[in-house]
């Protein structure tokens, strides 16, 4: 028997949809603030995918306000192929929801095709007869020509849930005869859900499923948790599974989840006219295609083994000789053309300053998704006459940097209103290595930056974060210069929709970064 681990796409990579055309998947997730947008994924079996581009990849396609919030940006698309062509619909929430169409899913896609709908959380789904649907938070629809934005008729409204907050994430399918509504309530934390009703017809009336919510890990202790926001595909085989985000919440009450919301896999079963679906489990069986099995997950409270890389994440290391940046590089609302450069330096990526601090909106900074628990993160650089580093950030008012400037290396909490350097020593010119560890075993307390405070005495407090986050430089420093509690670049403290990103960043003047090692499973034993 065959199994597969879940996350099938690890880190940040909510809201997940799906398509299936032949014996290919495609999947999509909202993006946030994030640019390029709508990260773009294909698979042949649903669990091993890899990224082939992003949908919004011009600055004429994501126009994002230069002071916009965090997790602002890009809300939960829906990806389908109709016709011979893709089409994709999502919703930008500071100017609305639009259509974005391509032969090819790895790019490139048309400029936007704006609707005049209200609400998030936009669907797509065809009639026989060519009639498109269009289904949106509320749970509202409406006929649409999707090549022009133009309303046809609607919205109205559809079927709106069981009673739980916020009926969004909707989908509509036409299987044996019936359309089925499938959403999202509960709100996308601990009491996420999802449900399900049909229809002979996309007009209506909705009968609700007799066992709705059909999947929910609320009040729980399942290690997966927030379940909701669903898609579902018919596999060739004539299995049918369910994509899904979810989170890992880790440490003491009341837990955190520091990745963000990630995308799951968990098959389906029809009975009596209704979808039965599994509870996610961190590992599932009878894959769909016969996937081979995958590598061990990750198991709580104990160092992780050297793993191979997991399905869903980028090659560990980039040497930053290819002609542009790989599509896994993303940046906070904009990344202009001017801020970085693969020629000005061949082989390395060079990164020029836009704006004078992280912790306010308009820096240089080029990041990937924090994609497993423990994982370590190496960069060469060389910061000539450069404030740069690496940063571990959620936003700007939660992020830890490991920045070098004039001849210095220094440890940067930004928590809340509070910014302070932690440590920090001297090192020589030219180009340092920078390391950043994040373990979640020998997690320590709160109060400490290092395991040596420990000797002092008591604290007072125990571990109870999810993580630790060290940062050292080089390998002639055995231990490092500060270790950070985890939680408060966690989405329970810091709120939102994303999750962690790891990227090399310039707050003044010219940098270059040889090198960019991302390797899961970090440094088990060292401290």
């Amino acid at each position: 028997m065959s199994h597969y681990d879940n996350p099938v796409v690890p880190g940040f990579h909510p809201d997940p949809s799906v398509c299936r055309v032949g014996e290919d998947y495609y999947l999509v997730c909202s993006s946030f603030e994030y640019v390029p947008g709508v990260p773009v994924f294909h698979s042949r079996d649903l669990v091993r995918w890899r990224q082939i581009g992003n949908a919004l990849d011009r600055p004429e396609q994501l126009p994002i306000p230069p002071d916009a919030a965090t997790s602002g940006g890009i809300y939960a698309p829906t990806i389908r192929h109709h016709d011979g062509r893709f089409w994709l619909i999502t919703t930008n929430v500071h100017r609305g929801s639009f259509v974005v169409t391509a032969e090819d899913p790895a790019g490139p896609w048309s400029d936007p095709v704006w609707l005049d709908l209200p609400g998030i959380d936009p669907d797509l789904a065809w009639d026989d007869d060519g009639t498109c649907w269009c289904a949106f938070s509320g749970t509202q629809l409406a006929r649409i020509d999707p090549a022009t934005g133009t309303v046809l008729e609607g919205p109205w409204p559809g079927w709106t849930g069981t009673g739980l907050q916020y009926p969004e994430a909707p989908h509509l399918y036409r299987i044996d005869g019936w359309w089925y509504l499938l959403i999202a309530e509960g709100g996308t934390e601990r009491g996420h859900a999802v449900s399900v009703a049909r229809a002979r017809s996309p007009r209506g009336p909705f009968e609700a499923a007799p066992g709705n919510p059909i999947l929910s890990h609320r009040s729980t202790d399942r290690p997966i948790q927030s379940t909701g926001h669903a898609d579902l595909v018919h596999a060739p085989d004539g299995s049918w599974w369910m994509v899904l985000l979810g989170t890992r919440p880790r440490g003491h009450t009341p837990q955190f989840h520091v990745l963000g919301r990630e995308t799951f896999l968990t098959p389906v079963r029809w009975v009596d006219g209704w979808p039965r679906v599994e509870p996610v489990q961190p590992r599932g069986s009878t894959a769909p295609g016969g996937t081979p099995p995958a590598a061990p997950a990750e198991q709580a409270g104990s160092p992780p083994a050297a793993p191979a890389v997991r399905a869903g994440t980028p090659p560990e290391r980039d040497d930053f000789d290819a002609d542009t940046l790989a599509p896994c590089w993303i940046s906070p609302r904009s990344r202009p053309a001017h801020s970085w450069s693969l020629t000005d330096r061949p082989g390395w990526l060079t990164l020029h300053a836009t704006g004078p601090t992280l912790d306010r909106p308009g820096y240089t900074f080029v990041g990937r998704r924090q994609q497993h628990l423990d994982c370590r993160v190496t960069a060469r650089l060389d910061p000539l006459d450069a404030r740069a580093g690496l940063s571990v950030r959620l936003d700007e008012a939660h992020h830890y940097d490991l920045e070098v400037a004039q001849g210095r290396v220094r440890v940067i909490a930004r928590i809340g209103p509070l910014r302070q350097c932690l440590a920090e020593r001297s090192v020589p010119a030219g180009p340092v290595e920078l390391v950043v560890d994040i373990r979640t075993h020998d997690v320590l307390p709160p109060s400490v930056t290092s395991a040596g405070q420990l000797a002092a005495g008591p604290v007072g407090v125990g571990p109870t974060g999810p993580d630790t986050i060290a940062f050292r430089v080089g390998t002639e420093h055995p231990d490092p210069l500060a270790e950070l509690d985890g939680r408060y670049l966690s989405t329970e403290v810091a709120t939102g929709f994303t999750g962690r990103v790891i990227g090399m960043y310039v707050t003044a003047g010219t940098a270059a970064f040889d090198w960019f090692e991302y390797r899961p499973g970090g440094a088990a034993g060292t401290r």
